[in-house]
């Protein structure tokens, strides 16, 4: 009994786009041949360079009625049984996971908030092939085998570069980025939807890992969060202020009083002000009927007399518990 020639593909690998039937190019096939396909594969017969008839999932016998495009290109004898030379590529028609996008270098966003800031991003997609056809023509062309790994990085570009014009149109400052993420996903998919369709592919879906701002940007960010869960800012300010005179008058190996001093004069100078940026707000609410008051003690007052408690302390004429009381009785007279 005559053998019956098969050709099917099977894929180990799970990367495998396009596989071509036999791999060092053209082959002569029998009438009557079985051309397999699996479920989640299309096939196509290629003669001279064109693709010709295309199989679906299942057990095909090789005829002239199935193959007729195929039929009309080559000269069989009467009978229908020699063989005919062409080649068979298997595609894939299964969704491709894991994918991986990212800026190969900072991209610029325009801040509302911060002027201009470098941003770098990076997430995953998942691909399909939607038109077998075209992703030959216009991707594979005459390769024996074509994976994820020829088309990533094209893809990935394509991706980033609709990025940035996502990006301006639905978020005003970094601040704001973590609540964004499903608008700028979205945004990004539907922008790159004829980018990929023209290629006979479908983005499936599209997920951002992260969007990262500079280091000090994220500091900024940070900050002010900070803030907002502290609420009072006047309040947050001073304590800010009383933070900075401790470390700085226990830093006896960093100047001492001097130290203390330059320390407690930035953070005083720094809750003097904001005390009175929250007053002037305060009384605008309120029509301006109200007056400013000054402060108790001035800050060149406060840091004198601190000054003071501070050489009284390493005279021994204080503890430093009374140095601790008596410094929290001159800030509360800021």
């Amino acid at each position: 009994m005559a053998l019956i020639d098969v050709i099917q593909f099977f894929d180990e690998t799970g990367k495998t786009m396009v596989h071509r039937e036999p791999q060092d190019g053209s082959a002569a096939f029998r009438m009557g041949t079985q051309l397999i396909v699996q479920d989640s594969q299309s096939a196509i017969f290629y003669r001279d360079g064109k693709a010709l008839d295309v199989f679906q999932a299942g057990r095909h016998t090789l005829t002239t009625e199935n193959i007729p495009l195929l039929t009309k290109l080559i000269s069989l004898p009467f009978g229908g049984t020699s063989p005919f030379q062409a080649q068979v590529y298997f595609i894939s028609m299964k969704k491709f996971i894991d994918l991986r996008w990212g800026t190969k270098q900072p991209i610029n966003f325009r801040d509302s908030e911060l002027s201009f800031v470098q941003l770098r991003a990076s997430g995953k997609f998942s691909i399909r092939i939607i038109d077998p056809r075209m992703f030959m023509m216009e991707i594979v062309s005459t390769q024996g085998l074509f994976t994820t790994n020829d088309i990533e990085d094209y893809l990935r570009d394509g991706i980033v570069s609709r990025l940035n014009t996502v990006l301006g149109k639905n978020l005003k400052t970094v601040f704001d980025l973590g609540q964004f993420y499903p608008q700028i996903e979205s945004g990004v998919k539907s922008e790159v939807t004829d980018f990929f369709n023209a290629m006979g592919i479908e983005l499936t879906d599209l997920i951002i890992s992260g969007i990262v701002p500079p280091e000090e940007v994220q500091e900024k960010i940070n900050e002010r969060s900070s803030m907002g869960a502290v609420g009072n800012l006047d309040a947050y300010m001073k304590f800010k202020a009383a933070q900075s005179i401790e470390k700085a008058a226990e830093n006896e190996g960093g100047g001492g009083m001097a130290g203390m001093g330059a320390g407690m004069g930035a953070g005083m100078l720094m809750a003097n002000m904001m005390g009175q940026t929250m007053q002037n707000m305060n009384q605008g609410q309120q029509g301006g009927q109200q007056q400013q008051q000054a402060p108790k003690m001035s800050v060149d007052e406060i840091m004198s007399a601190i000054e003071k408690l501070g050489k009284m302390k390493e005279a021994g004429l204080l503890t430093q518990e009374e140095f601790d009381v008596k410094k929290k009785e001159l800030l509360a007279k800021m």
